[in-house]
């Protein structure tokens, strides 16, 4: 076949005329103007117009009108094809949706890798701001200032004798504090100036927040003689009560015996909740008191309770429940004050405070909040997929990765997280519903506060390991993975030391807790030696209290511990993490550098600088063809004119048909007026584009090769080029590179699959010709002609561009 012209040698290669060679005689796609059957699968297809990262410059000059039948008739599919069109369709649609580097080949193949990689992040990082708006979303500033507020009410208010709640020391403390400050902080009926508010008998405390229901006071007795008494003291003590038990617990009545208060109920007849205090776990039964809904009520409740002897030897704790919700902020505040009695005489305080959101959806933010929720469940169904069509190919093999299992954990969560919101709307709109029609019982949202608290609590660590997750997309480039690597290589060394750090750390631990845990609080248990000792790691210790404890020991121990912990152990740890950093640092350094992001653009970026100018010509040549005709031009000189220069026949019939208004197949006047118009509008964009893109591709160049001063001299010695001439060359060397580096990839693959990689130079040379003559039928440049290679080949193409595209920079500059 002969050459077209100068113009179409310059984007439709030689080895486009040599594949039409090979094809022979009625081989053209084309069956309209050849009549050659329907090409197969792996036939000749031709891409003219590649998309660029500019779009829209050209691509409408190119689509047909919906209404404008096309001049070139078409060949109806069988069955069969379009059966196989439609399953290999939707094949490329799920793999294309849930590709990812686990399910796509890219062990061979750099570039490929990369860009799933990218692909992945991008994805996933919009997963990740849906899930800090969800986590966010249910918090708020106001959380804090709510449980500061009742803090500061119900734990620090002191009484008119000075009894605050952190200083009840006795059960006589309890009860002044129970009928002062606790009686005046949950009824608020007036204001400040005596007058009432206009609430009736509900309270809003702070005049803010409405108490919900009314509080409930239960204690936990055990039984008498539940301990046994030294024969030496029977006749001196009565009665024995051991430290808290549930199996010992007091189930028995007592005093007024008629009341809720004087008769012992099980967790399940009270929907009661265990509670883990400082000195043990509680059940959720015992023994309760409901108050009233005003202050005079609850204060002769509390009266009554104290002088019959409510709280006795056996009594073990007493807690006292409550709620507010505040409908300025949509906040519910849950309130468990606890008075622990041990064996030991006295009285242990503490507290517990919830600030929940249970009603979720009143504000624009919230439904807000509900999008984003859905979207959440898409991506979770997203991730269920893809970790299901990885396990399918990688089967058992693919728990041996760690992020394969955060992956599934992450999910997990995710799916907890679901299933309890939907739990948690229900139950409240169903508690809501019972406190409404019933506002004089006790409102128990303990169980959904805690469980709301663990739904807070998974979430953040839900989120933390989706942060986390990030390194995984971020391990393709050599920086990223010190961290991943340093801890990969020194984990055996680390798991040794550790093994040799806490011998000696748990011998200190066990030290402590014996010489000082009888005065010391932060060693009076094992677990509380553990984390002091951290703290001393820190810098963070009490060596006055120490000393107090045992004058002798105390400095042994502080000084011993200090020196083998802090300046031998640690600083042995420190030393291997620095070591092996300073190994994989240096191994790092050493490897050959590997495809980067920078690359992928900027090929992309030298991509698009040729297809614009590939359509700057394409524009060119119509303008031309417009200007050969006189008078009106008809579609088959259009046809011609344009087939000479190398365009294809499905363009020009595009290009034809949108200003065949008429459809006559004539272009009047008015209509050559039309696309002069639109072309001359198109090719000054086109040209606006180019000069940006050559602007700022030739600043990158002389940034990253900065010019010597004996360079400098010989470029002044040089010929200036002209821009169009460079454009030209840059084009040619372009299709070039994709020509050289398709011929260099198909040689490698038959070398590889023949096993001739050590053979002679002659062996070798003859089979590289051998693989060239059969490449002219196989490859195109990427600008016009693509041809049904196979999936290794073009992804061997890709992997050495960048290393050719170093050898061809001279060309370019």
């Amino acid at each position: 076949m002969k050459c077209l012209n100068n113009r179409a040698e310059s984007h439709l290669t030689g080895q486009v005329e040599c594949e039409m060679d090979g094809m022979g005689n009625r081989a053209w796609v084309n069956q309209a103007y050849c009549g050659s059957p329907p090409p197969l699968h792996r036939a000749v297809s031709t891409i003219y117009s590649p998309q660029s990262l500019f779009q829209g410059s050209m691509d409408s000059m190119y689509k047909l009108p919906v209404d404008t039948p096309s001049p070139f008739p078409e060949e109806p599919e069988s069955l069969d094809q379009s059966l196989v069109k439609k399953r290999r369709g939707c094949c490329s649609f799920i793999k294309g949706l849930w590709g990812t580097t686990l399910t796509e080949n890219t062990s061979n193949n750099r570039e490929l890798f990369v860009r799933t990689t990218l692909r992945e992040l991008l994805v996933y990082l919009v997963f990740l701001v849906d899930i800090c708006l969800l986590t966010y979303g249910m918090t708020s500033s106001s959380t804090y200032y709510y449980t500061k507020a009742m803090t500061d009410l119900f734990v620090n208010t002191a009484s008119e004798s000075g009894v605050k709640f952190q200083s009840i020391s006795t059960m006589a403390d309890f009860w002044i504090y129970a009928q002062g400050p606790l009686l005046d902080g949950l009824y608020w009926t007036r204001w400040y100036n005596n007058q009432p508010l206009d609430n009736r008998d509900q309270s809003f405390i702070y005049y803010e927040n409405m108490l919900l229901g009314v509080p409930r006071m239960r204690q936990i007795k055990i039984k008498n003689n539940s301990c046994k008494v030294h024969s030496d003291f029977e006749n001196e003590i009565d009665g024995c009560f051991d430290v808290y038990n549930d199996k010992k617990e007091d189930d028995l009545s007592f005093g007024l015996i008629n009341g809720t208060a004087w008769n012992y109920y099980t967790e399940k007849e009270i929907k009661g909740s265990s509670h883990w205090g400082l000195l043990t776990t509680y059940s959720g039964a015992g023994y309760y008191q409901d108050l009233g809904r005003t202050k005079e009520e609850s204060a002769v409740m509390l009266t009554d309770l104290m002088n019959n002897l409510w709280l006795n030897r056996g009594t073990r704790a007493v807690f006292i429940d409550f709620s507010t919700y505040n409908a300025n902020i949509n906040m519910f505040c849950v309130l468990r004050l606890l008075v622990e009695f041990p064996a030991t005489g006295g009285a242990v305080p503490s507290y517990q405070i919830r600030t929940v959101k249970l009603i979720r959806y009143i504000t624009y933010w919230d439904y807000f909040i509900l999008a984003c929720e859905m979207v959440f469940c898409l991506f979770i169904l997203y991730y269920i997929v893809e970790e299901i069509l990885e396990l399918r190919i990688h089967k058992f093999s693919y728990f041996k990765s760690v992020w394969n299992i955060l992956d599934i954990v992450v999910i997990m969560l995710a799916i907890i997280a679901i299933i309890f919101n939907i739990f948690r709307t229900i139950k409240v709109d169903k508690l809501l519903g019972t406190l409404l029609q019933q506002p004089d019982i006790y409102a128990d949202f303990e169980f959904l506060a805690f469980w709301q608290t663990q739904y807070n609590n998974m979430n953040a660590v839900n989120l933390f390991f989706a942060w986390i997750k990030v390194f995984k997309y971020i391990s393709f480039n050599k920086t990223m993975t010190q961290l991943s690597s340093t801890l990969g290589r020194c984990a055996k060394d680390i798991l040794g030391f550790a093994i040799m750090f806490f011998i000696v750390f748990f011998a200190y631990a066990q030290l402590g807790y014996l010489l000082f845990g009888t005065e010391v609080e932060t060693f009076s248990t094992f677990v509380k030696c553990i984390f002091t000792q951290f703290r001393i790691i820190l810098g963070d210790f009490d060596y006055d209290a120490i000393d107090r404890a045992n004058r002798v020991l105390g400095p042994i121990y502080f000084v011993t511990y200090v020196f083998f912990v802090f300046f031998v152990l640690l600083n042995m740890f420190l030393a291997i993490i620095n070591d092996t950093y300073s190994e994989v640092k240096e191994e790092l350094s050493s490897q050959k550098d590997e495809l980067q992001i920078t690359d992928i653009i900027k090929q992309s970026y030298t991509k698009t600088f040729v297809k614009l100018k590939l359509k700057k010509e394409k524009i060119s040549d119509v303008q031309k063809a417009l200007r050969s005709g006189s008078g009106e031009i008809e579609f088959k000189d259009f046809r011609e004119t344009l087939k000479e220069l190398g365009h294809a026949d499905h363009e020009i019939s595009a290009a034809f048909s949108k200003f065949d208004q008429d459809g006559n197949q004539i272009l009047d006047q008015d209509e050559q007026e039309k696309m002069k118009m639109e072309l001359e509008e198109k090719r000054d964009a086109l040209s606006a584009e180019l000069n940006n893109l050559g602007i700022n591709y030739g600043k990158d160049l002389l940034a990253k090769s900065p010019i010597t001063s004996s360079e400098e001299k010989n470029h002044q010695n040089q010929t200036v080029v002209a821009r169009e001439q460079f454009e030209r060359l840059a084009v040619q060397v372009f299709h070039l590179e994709s020509s050289v580096a398709a011929i260099t990839s198909k040689i490698d693959l038959i070398m590889g699959k023949l096993g001739l990689q050590d053979k002679t130079n002659g062996k070798e040379t003859a089979g590289k010709q051998s693989a060239t003559s059969k490449n002219n039928n196989d490859t195109a440049s990427d600008g016009n002609v693509l041809v049904g290679l196979d999936r290794g080949v073009k992804a061997e193409v890709l992997l050495r561009r960048s290393t050719i595209r170093n050898s061809i920079h001279d060309c370019h500059m």
